[in-house]
Formats: structure tokens, C-alpha cells, sequence
């Protein structure tokens, strides 16, 4: 017998899902429970996919399962009303996240408030194969979401949001401007700071995110391993030093306009 055969039965010839909630919902408690369901794998794997509801009816899910999975667990959300509070992946292999990845691509009625994940770096990422493929196409579908959260700022026909996650502010980016975290007269900071400002590297992974032929700018002096990566100054150092150059050519007017007999 298959894996998770147990959980199937035959219908008309073909095979059909059977999925039995196991109710932990402690009514008469006091104390707040859930349903939960396994959803039974669809493609003979070990079925990574399970579904919680609470006592006030809140959706969650854990992983999801395969690709090919999709259909079945979209409309088995569907049946219990279209919206999920909450969405977790463990790890991003796709038998754990693919069809959570399908469904990003064509949402149709389902919402899905948030979704939790653990990213992996590109160098981890490229160390899994085969799944580095999935891994990618799923994280490729998470930046495409509005996922930033913080204010957004409006000055004029400008608008600014402020975020801490570098990469998902990156997404679709024309242009990615950093600068030293410790300026001038603050040299005595300088090793906190770094502490505070260790995820906002401009590295190949940021650049990854922002648009294709995306510019990088850097006022310079730049500190490179620390807000740049080497790769990246090196790649963009053209633009960067034209930034530089521009800026000179800046102060140099102001200061003929400053030491220029008063009219």
C-alpha cells in the first residue's frame, strides 16, 4: 500500500480525497482550540499540507504541499469560506510550499493575510539542489506581493515607504541609493551601528529584486563588505562614480557663488 492510502477512497472507479478533521476545539473550556485537517497528499508524497480553524473561525495553514496539489487544497479553503489569516511555510522545498506557490500566481477569491517564511540565502539556496529551482520561483512570487507594511510618506507628487525589509522594498526598483552607515564625526558609533544596519547590505541578492538594469548610487567613500558588498560596487561603479563626480562639480558652484564679490 502507497503512502497515505489510508487516507483516500475509491469513488466510481477513480480515487477521491477523505479528510478527517480532528477536533481539539475545547468548547465548554473556556480555553480556545482549533479543527485541524491533514490534507491527504494528492501525488503519493508524505502530504505536507494541514489546515487549522479556529473556535472563531480563522483559517491557517502549514505548508501545503506539491504544485500539482493546488487544486484540491484551493478549493478545499474555498468550501470554508475563502480566506486565510495566516500562512506558514516551514522550509521552502516544494513539497512543503508549491502549491502555495501556484496559488500565488492566480489568486482568484482566496486571501491570504500573511504569509510566514524563512528566507534562504542565495549561497544556501544554491546548495539545494534540485529544489533551488522551486525555491526561487516561490520567492519570486512572494516579491511581486505588497508584504512591506510601515507608513507611507507623501510629499508632493513623491511618495516614500518606510520598511526594514531591504529586499521586498528592492522589488522592482530602477534605482537602489545607500551610503555609510557611520558618517563623518561619527567614527565612535561605528561599531553599533554596524550591529543595527547588518541587514541593509546592498548586495546580490537586493539587486536580484530591483528591476533588470537597475542603477546603484553611493555618495561615497564607500565601505565596501559592510552597506556594499564588493560585487556589487564593482558591477555599478561607472554610475556611482559619475554620482561623485556630479557632486563635485555641485560644491565647486557653490563655492564660486560663496567667495563671488557681492554684487
Amino acid at each position: 500500500m502507497k503512502r497515505r492510502d489510508f487516507l483516500r477512497i475509491s469513488l466510481l472507479g477513480g480515487v477521491a480525497a477523505t479528510v478527517l478533521p480532528i477536533d481539539l476545539s475545547a468548547k465548554g473550556s473556556g480555553k480556545s482550540g482549533f479543527t485541524l485537517w491533514q490534507i491527504p497528499s494528492q501525488v503519493d508524497t508524505i502530504g505536507n499540507s494541514y489546515v487549522f480553524k479556529t473556535d472563531k473561525g480563522r483559517l491557517v495553514v502549514m505548508d501545503g504541499g506539491m504544485n500539482e496539489e493546488a487544486p484540491f487544497l484551493r478549493g478545499f479553503l474555498s468550501a470554508l469560506g475563502c480566506e486565510v489569516e495566516a500562512w506558514f511555510i516551514s522550509h521552502p522545498h516544494n513539497d512543503h510550499m508549491g502549491a502555495l506557490t501556484e496559488i500565488l500566481k492566480k489568486p482568484g477569491d482566496l486571501k491570504i493575510k500573511k504569509i510566514y517564511h524563512s528566507r534562504f540565502s542565495e549561497s544556501l539556496i544554491d546548495r539545494e539542489e534540485p529544489y533551488n529551482i522551486y525555491a526561487r520561483e516561490f520567492y519570486a512570487e512572494l516579491d511581486k506581493l505588497d508584504l512591506l507594511g510601515g507608513p507611507t510618506i507623501e510629499n508632493g507628487t513623491m511618495r516614500y515607504r518606510l520598511s526594514d525589509m531591504l529586499r521586498y522594498l528592492a522589488a522592482g526598483a530602477d534605482v537602489v541609493y545607500t551610503d555609510v552607515w557611520a558618517s563623518m564625526g561619527q567614527e565612535s558609533e561605528a561599531a553599533e551601528r554596524a550591529k543595527i544596519f547588518e541587514g541593509f547590505q546592498v548586495n546580490e541578492s537586493v539587486m536580484a529584486a530591483a528591476a533588470p538594469g537597475a542603477m546603484v548610487m553611493h555618495c561615497l567613500p564607500a565601505h565596501r563588505g559592510e552597506e556594499i558588498t564588493a560585487e556589487v560596487f564593482e558591477a555599478h561603479a561607472n554610475e556611482i562614480f559619475d554620482e561623485a563626480e556630479n557632486r563635485l562639480h555641485a560644491q565647486k558652484a557653490v563655492m564660486v557663488r560663496l567667495m563671488a564679490p557681492e554684487a
